[in-house]
């Protein structure tokens, strides 16, 4: 029976060839695959291209993103869980196979529901490259891009906007990019030039990267040269495949620098004169997956090797499979009194690996009543083995078999816990099938589909799931002992979103793994599901910024800061705008524009829409900083490309009034209102609707007005109820009805719409003789408390006006609202606004209506 041989380890130790695993890398890569285009012909290649490509990358041990044939809106998505799940990656890489061509040396690639009919439509509906690559820049190490997308323009249109000027397409393929320090990207074909989808399933250039990307410790632009090589050859010259590289650290895709695993020292006893016996050796495993050859170093000095009744000699190579055949045969008169003997042997895998192992032999004599009394023992121990390795392969599947665990989602890799049964040496287990989405890893490195790992191994895997699939995957094993038969166990891996993430999560959160609440629609819970989550995941920064989003919902300003700031500085971004729209906005502070740009730049570089949108507006119209407004521009429509609705609304303002210098279109501005809608947000639905009523780049239609209002109300949306009150006012499109748009007004005051306020203050003073006066001044008060940005300075004179008994009566009644005093001074102008104020913010308003 075969032991570990402990009072040798030491001494062999020293002989064995040292292994120096490298730093445990991340790596992960988003596969793009469009084929099925809506509005334009259809590419055979990508579909299947998008199929071999992730697989390679998953077999490199990537984590791996796979999407085909994707709208604009399924690209922000899946882009965003891809940058969630990047941030402070090692390596990060896009491939991207489908429609892609220039603008003005802009390159773009295209989502199967493009359609280009406008000149604004390329800002909505198509991909600018540089946003993709500037948002891994501020995630990633390294950034690795490959387009198999050099295609000529299939639109009829040609013009575009690019930022401000309307730009003629021209050119073929795709322009050359400049790749900032760290960076390779490479074209299916040379800048300028068209790729050609090829006769085969894959397209030429997929199709040579697929083959060669698996070459062992392969520099990344190696693998390039030799496909290159491929694609010229499979194209006859006619698509040469090309390369931008800053690299200055090398990308090695298929890493390969593990080595076969097996017991370094084992112990047998073998007896003399028994003919060839059994060593029972157990069968290197190549962790990687692949072929092991194992040549002996010292073969023993008291017997022979035998292999299939052939004597093996020192040096002689053998395969790992037929280790566990290996015999040794002793001659007559050895072993007595007992000797020792040893056999040392090396195991090498295909890409350089190399491990040792030693058997340390007891030679026992086999001869007189003794030696059949040993062999007797030998042969119950080996029996006995094998009864033992049965069990152990039994309980081993047992442990996995049929196990479900939920897995929570953007924590790192989570530990499986699994209580493996057994840590023989002999027991290994292949990974049969790999998960669909996530990545199953040890301490030491990342497991692929053809990994194997060794029973001692098996309590420390671990697993994470991906960010943005929710959907329960299986993970399948083979479980090998020796020469018993192996077994298969497949467990379920269920990923899991911690409450926190559910209550308080925040939308366009690069960091996030949710699409998010507003505040508003933050629950009373919410404090106490984060203040869990904190507490079990203190490393995690998003949680402490969600704690801080549920705070401030609660009126809780001290403690929302600082929760935030705390994760602002354990590296949030998100957080870090929130620090500035605090400044912004004066919650529990005093407004401080220039701190709050301070927050918003950083936020803005570190790739955050909601900091992009906010500091572009700041340079745009110069508030609280110099104006820049072509950079205030240019981050604007960075940011409504990553589908912030925001920035797309301040666009179509831009657009709409011509600000700043920027040309007059109305429709473009209506572009940046549709893709608003598409993404249902409320405010481009109510600045839609306002088009629609006044034919600014549409043409006039009351009824999608109306539509576009109500939808937007039934969200919460706080000016569509004045705009569909006005519609009712007037009577425009609709019949006239004065008590509906009393009560749209009324609404609308309460969701803290200043100018629905004034308006409901005037439908009262037309009454004439039968208005309220009290209820006219309420309403101007409210019109004074909600206008912040003195947009309606009329309303503090109409004040003025009325007279004493109209304002006490309806300060009285404001009073009479408040759950706590306030203090009485100033005049009674002053203390009816500020009654205003108190009532409004009582009813726990919205945070994000300004």
């Amino acid at each position: 029976m075969l032991r570990r041989c402990g009072f040798v380890v030491a001494f062999i130790i020293a002989s064995l060839a040292a292994f120096d695993a490298s730093a445990l890398e991340r790596r992960v890569a988003f596969v793009i695959g469009n084929s099925d285009y809506r509005e334009i012909s259809a590419l055979k290649n990508p579909a299947k291209d998008v199929v071999d490509v992730s697989d390679t990358f998953r077999q490199a041990g990537f984590e791996v993103f796979v999407a085909s044939n994707l709208t604009k809106l399924q690209f922000e998505d899946q882009f965003r869980n891809y940058l969630a799940a990047v941030d402070g990656a090692d390596v990060a890489v896009v491939y991207y196979s489908g429609h892609g061509f220039q603008i003005g040396g802009e390159n773009f690639l295209i989502p199967v529901d493009a359609s280009l009919k406008q000149p604004a439509d390329v800002e909505v509906q198509a991909i600018k490259l540089n946003d993709v690559l500037q948002q891994m820049r501020s995630k990633s190490k390294i950034q690795v891009i490959i387009l198999d997308a050099c295609r000529n323009n299939p639109f009829p249109r040609k013009d575009y906007w690019l930022r401000d000027q309307l730009v003629v397409a021209s050119g073929t393929g795709l322009a050359q990019v400049r790749s900032s320090l760290n960076t390779l990207i490479a074209f299916a074909t040379e800048p300028g030039a068209v790729a050609y989808d090829g006769a085969g399933d894959l397209s030429p250039f997929s199709s040579a990267f697929a083959r060669r990307a698996l070459a062992p410790n392969q520099e990344i632009r190696t693998v390039m040269s030799a496909v290159r090589r491929d694609v010229v050859e499979a194209t006859k010259g006619l698509q040469v495949p090309w390369e931008n590289s800053s690299l200055i650290d090398d990308v090695v895709l298929m890493r390969r620098s593990s080595r076969p695993s097996l017991p370094p020292v084992l112990e047998k006893v073998v007896l003399s004169g028994a003919g060839p016996v059994g060593l029972d050796l157990p069968e290197p495993v190549e962790i990687d997956g692949g072929t092991i050859t194992v040549s002996i170093e010292r073969p023993p000095t008291l017997g022979r090797l035998m292999l299939d009744g052939k004597v093996v000699e020192a040096g002689e190579l053998i395969q790992g499979k037929d280790l566990p055949r290996l015999q040794m045969d002793v001659p007559k008169g050895t072993g007595e009194p007992e000797e020792m003997d040893m056999l040392a042997y090396a195991a090498r895998d295909n890409w350089g690996g190399e491990a040792r192992g030693m058997l340390v032999f007891r030679i026992k004599s086999g001869e007189g009543a003794q030696g059949e009394q040993v062999m007797a023992s030998l042969e119950a121990e080996q029996k006995q083995q094998v009864l033992e390795r049965g069990i152990h392969i039994t309980g081993a599947a047992e442990a996995i078999e049929d196990r479900e665990i939920d897995i929570p989602v953007g924590v790192g890799p989570i530990p499986l816990n699994l209580n493996f049964p057994t840590q023989d040496p002999a027991v290994s287990l292949k990974v049969a099938s790999y998960p669909a989405t996530g990545t199953l890893s040890l301490p030491d490195r990342i497991l692929s589909p053809d990994s194997s790992l060794m029973a001692d191994e098996v309590d420390r895997l671990r697993y994470e799931p991906q960010i943005g699939a929710g959907k329960t995957v299986e993970v399948a094993f083979e479980i090998r002992a020796g020469s018993a038969a192996s077994k298969p166990a497949t467990m379920k891996l269920s990923p899991t979103v911690d409450p926190c993430d559910s209550a308080a999560g925040e939308p366009l959160d690069l960091q996030g793994v949710v699409p998010g609440l507003l505040p508003n629609e933050i629950g009373a819970d919410a404090v106490k599901l984060c203040e869990d989550a904190v507490k079990a995941y203190p490393d995690v920064a998003r949680f402490r910024y969600e704690l801080g989003r549920a705070l401030l919902a609660a009126g809780k300003v001290e403690q929302a800061r600082k929760a935030i700031q705390q994760a602002a500085d354990r590296g949030h971004v998100r957080a870090v705008f929130e620090l500035g729209y605090i400044a912004s906005s004066g919650i529990g502070m005093d407004v401080d524009p220039e701190k709050a740009n301070d927050f918003y730049s950083v936020a803005s570089d570190k790739g955050d829409p909601y900091g992009m949108t906010a500091w572009g507006r700041a340079l745009f119209n110069g508030l609280g900083a110099q104006r820049d407004t072509a950079k205030g521009l240019d981050l604007l429509l960075k940011a409504a490309a990553m589908g912030h609705t925001y920035a797309m609304n301040d666009l179509a303002a831009i657009f709409t009034e011509g600000r700043n210098g920027a040309p007059v279109d109305p429709v473009r501005a209506v572009a940046f209102l549709n893709a608003g809608v598409e993404r249902q947000d409320m405010y481009s639905m109510n600045l839609l609707g306002r088009n629609y009523l006044s034919g600014k780049g549409v043409e006039k239609d009351p009824k999608a007005a109306q539509a576009l209002f109500q939808k937007a109300i039934d969200l919460g949306q706080p000016y569509a109820p004045a705009s569909l009150g006005r519609m009712y006012r007037d009577g425009l499109g609709v019949q006239q009805n004065l008590d509906e748009a009393q009560r749209l007004f009324e609404l609308a005051t309460a969701r803290g719409d200043q100018s629905g306020a004034y308006d409901r203050a005037a439908l009262e003073m037309q009454k004439g003789d039968n208005a309220d006066q009290a209820v006219a001044v309420r309403f101007l008060a409210f019109t004074v408390a909600l206008d912040l940005r003195n947009e309606l300075p009329d309303a503090q004179t109409t004040l003025a006006k009325f007279g004493t008994k109209a304002k006490t009566a309806a300060l009285k009644q404001l009073r009479g609202e408040l759950k706590s005093k306030i203090p009485s001074s100033g005049s009674i102008d002053t203390q009816l606004v500020k009654a205003a104020r108190a009532v409004w913010e009582q009813a726990n308003p919205r945070r994000d209506l300004f």
